[in-house]
């Protein structure tokens, strides 16, 4: 692998750290908070910081193709999967919400194939797929229970999440990674306002410091800071390939839960976690062509310059 691509790799793992305290803190929020209120509030929070830099930088607005991909990722990380997960931790526990989570690298890895036409070889598949097994396999042998609405509210925010991420990472390496989730998180504003108000007006009784520090990270961090990192590894290492860097997520999700919440983590699960991260370093290893329009344009300027 290229330094380019093992700078990919370094910045998913980044995203991935972030995002694994996601659902822990978005279970503590809806104790509380209503789950529409804590899914579009957050994003309406960080379109302040998000507005702010762009204007700093004083970007150009998008292009029309750009804002229809962009519609992608509004649909799939700012308001699918936030609301989705968020009613899933109502009545999950996050370590399980983690679990079925377990499922989103090898999505997004079939949204890559699909939109941005990476074409990995069947070696990724292979790891892929082995990874995917490995936290499923986890998932049943741990008892996280049979299929509950929360799972299936987990699943569907999986599909959509997956989504927004490969259409994020195609788009971040035309726009930069920062400027893709910033650009969506101003232009769903408007669908934001009028909800957030309403829920916020209807809410009824005090809430908790807790509850503010954990709204304020899934806002900041979850929504915001995260994705910075994320959208700029998929850019950079390749989307099919760094998103299988978040199979690693459900085992930081647990870590931290122990750290933080003084829940017990099992030796098996630190077992299954090396099994993991062996099938990372060898999807790291396989295959990942790049799409059949870049290679021509790759091919093409060799041509011109020899």
């Amino acid at each position: 692998m290229s330094s380019r691509e093992n700078t990919g790799m370094a910045l998913g793992l980044l995203g991935v750290v972030i995002f694994s305290l996601t659902l822990p803190f978005t279970r503590i929020v809806v104790q509380e908070l209503h789950p529409l209120l804590n899914g579009l509030g957050r994003a309406l929070f960080a379109a302040i910081p998000a507005a702010l830099l762009l204007l700093w930088h004083r970007e150009k607005w998008p292009t029309w193709k750009q804002v229809k991909g962009l519609t992608l990722v509004i649909a799939g990380v700012i308001l699918g999967f936030p609301v989705l997960s968020a009613w899933a931790m109502q009545t999950l526990p996050a370590s399980h919400g983690a679990l079925v989570n377990g499922l989103q690298p090898l999505c997004v890895a079939l949204y890559a194939a699909w939109l941005s036409h990476e074409r990995p070889s069947k070696a990724f598949w292979a790891c892929a797929a082995l990874g995917s097994a490995l936290v499923l396999g986890y998932a049943l042998i741990s008892g996280a229970g049979s299929i509950q609405a929360g799972d299936l509210l987990m699943l569907g925010a999986i599909a959509v999440g997956g989504l927004g991420y490969a259409e994020g990472g195609r788009l971040a390496k035309e726009m930069g990674g920062w400027q893709v989730i910033c650009w969506a998180l101003v232009l769903s504003t408007p669908l934001l306002i009028g909800p957030v108000v309403y829920l916020a007006l209807q809410h009824q009784g005090e809430i908790s410091a807790k509850t503010w520090w954990a709204f304020g990270y899934v806002s900041l961090f979850s929504q915001f800071i995260g994705f910075f990192a994320w959208y700029a590894g998929l850019a950079m290492g390749g989307i099919a390939r760094v998103s299988q860097i978040q199979l690693l997520q459900i085992f930081f999700t647990i870590a931290f839960s122990a750290l933080f919440f003084g829940e017990h983590v099992e030796p098996i699960t630190w077992l299954f976690a090396v099994g993991v991260i062996v099938t990372v370093m060898l999807g790291r290893k396989t295959a990942v062509k790049p799409p059949v329009c870049a290679g021509l344009l790759a091919k093409a300027s060799s041509h011109s310059t020899s």
